[in-house]
């Protein structure tokens, strides 16, 4: 289990290195915007990202 935990978190950091990777200028802006953000839209946009990574894993698995 603990073999998967880690692979699981490696995939994460080569998927999280993709967007700076292959276009910086746009995640540069992507952040500013997510900075400007309220708390609340941020937890919200947190909760669905969880929700929708956790619906995949259903499905897959």
């Amino acid at each position: 289990m603990w073999q998967n935990l880690a692979a699981a978190l490696c995939l994460v950091l080569v998927l999280e290195g993709l967007m700076p990777f292959l276009a910086p200028r746009r995640w540069k802006r992507m952040l500013v915007e997510v900075s400007g953000m309220s708390d609340r839209q941020l937890r919200v946009a947190g909760l669905l990202s969880m929700l929708a990574g956790t619906a995949c894993l259903y499905l897959i698995r």
